[in-house]
């Protein structure tokens, strides 16, 4: 949980967010990703009470979103917390994941959960069917 000890609007967790999807995004095609493949993105929710959490997914799921399986997690001082993706596909279009961020953050705010950002893999762009050249993870 990046910003538990100050309480930040939901504009300003936007605006923060926002900056990190351009970082994200530059850091991944820097690092040679794909520009044009589709991206599974996964964003970060945590609650302390699975009741809760359950809540915040299933509107998520009626965003459109894929809800991957909730886990039991603890955080720095070993409170036990519940966590969970909520997934979509997107190209690394900074204004499409904007808005899902956008999206997420608010559903977190109307819940009492946390947002805790996204991330998503690496594309290598020579992954397809000719598969001319492999990734070689020494060039990092």
């Amino acid at each position: 949980m990046s910003h538990e000890d100050e309480y930040l609007s939901v504009e300003e967790l936007i605006e923060i967010q926002k900056e990190e999807t351009r970082d994200i995004i530059q850091a991944l095609l820097e690092d040679g990703s794909d520009p044009d493949a589709l991206y599974e993105i996964e964003h970060h929710l945590f609650a302390e009470d699975f009741d809760t959490l359950e809540k915040a997914v299933v509107e998520a799921f009626k965003m459109g979103f894929e809800v991957l399986e909730a886990e039991e997690t603890e955080d720095e001082d070993g409170k036990k917390l519940l966590c969970c993706d909520a997934t979509m596909q997107s190209a690394l279009n900074p204004e499409a994941i904007d808005e899902q961020v956008s999206k997420l953050v608010h559903l977190a705010e109307k819940y009492d959960i946390i947002y805790d950002g996204w991330g998503t893999y690496y594309e290598h762009p020579y992954d397809s069917e000719e598969g001319d050249e492999p990734y070689d993870s020494d060039e990092e």
